[in-house]
């Protein structure tokens, strides 16, 4: 399944072979040790290190049915009119999608995909980047895009990548990516960053947005297991990163509705503004767990979470 996808998740490999993650995860340590795919948090990829980044028809078949969780709720950010800046990748992709919705919307990206999900919504415009494509992500990269977003304005920027600790913030494999990556974070004046779980406490070779300017994460909840993607939350949350955690669903593809599955035990607030964020701007985000300001029952689910 790796070589043929790139990369999968441990729980899609339970479902296929019918046996438990904790079989899976013992086997896929074995296979490490005998070099045939690298393990990353909640899934595994094929050998490669920091350099190697999977194409989009690898990166479309890991955690989908989380990403289609974490876009449904990324989209509660968005408002009636806004202009924002959208990133490549396949969670941004999912976004877009749910982003057709809202009306008087301005979306700038560099992403064909994102491009191509909003080219039939009567009432929100799409400016594309310049620059050269870039066919593993359908990407425009290079030069002419960081040019064209010079001068640029906009409330928010959507962001993906391919890892994020606490310690570097956002990062990715490629050089030319992650310039533009940041490029679009210098335009707007919130960034959200979208990443599932299996991307916490993975470090790739270009940082693209260092954990100080991340305004919010959007992510799924861990697995109870997951000790590490626990511990690397609780420590953005200490940092300042307001972090919403869409509720768990049950698997398969992604799609314009949330699966069922697992919800958020209740609402939460977000905390108050960062980095000269003005206050009341944009929605709060609803049907979240947000890590940072935790009554002593979310205190106590992390800290059990983080012993198991």
């Amino acid at each position: 399944m790796v070589r043929a996808n790139g990369a999968v998740s441990l729980r899609e490999l339970a479902r296929v072979v019918q046996t438990s993650e904790v079989t899976v995860r013992r086997d896929v340590r074995a296979l490490e040790a005998e070099g045939l795919l690298d393990r990353r948090h909640g899934g595994a990829v094929l050998p490669g290190g920091f350099t190697r980044e999977s194409g989009f028809p690898q990166k479309s078949h890991l955690a989908t049915a989380e990403k289609t969780a974490i876009a449904d709720l990324a989209a509660g950010l968005v408002e009636e009119g806004e202009a924002i800046v959208v990133g490549a990748g396949t969670t941004t992709q999912e976004l877009a999608r749910r982003l057709a919705r809202v009306p008087g919307l301005t979306v700038v990206t560099n992403s064909l995909l994102v491009a191509q999900a909003l080219a039939h919504a009567n009432r929100v415009e799409v400016v594309m980047t310049g620059g050269t494509l870039r066919g593993s992500n359908y990407a425009l990269v290079g030069s002419g895009a960081e040019q064209s977003l010079q001068g640029l304005r906009v409330t928010r920027a959507f962001l993906s990548g391919s890892g994020l600790t606490a310690e570097r913030g956002l990062s990715t494999s490629n050089m030319l990516s992650a310039s533009v990556d940041r490029a679009l974070v210098q335009a707007a004046a919130e960034v959200v960053v979208l990443a599932d779980h299996t991307k916490l406490g993975t470090d790739t070779m270009f940082q693209t947005v260092p954990t100080d300017l991340i305004t919010r994460l959007v992510t799924d909840e861990p697995p109870a297991h997951d000790d590490r993607a626990v511990t690397e939350l609780q420590a953005l949350a200490d940092q300042g990163v307001q972090i919403a955690v869409a509720g768990q669903s049950g698997g398969g593809a992604g799609g314009d509705t949330v699966p069922a599955g697992r919800q958020p035990r209740r609402d939460m607030p977000l905390p108050g503004p960062r980095r000269g964020q003005v206050p009341g701007a944009g929605p709060q985000l609803r049907s979240a767990t947000v890590l940072g300001e935790q009554s002593p029952g979310e205190r106590a689910r992390v800290a059990d979470l983080r012993r198991r």
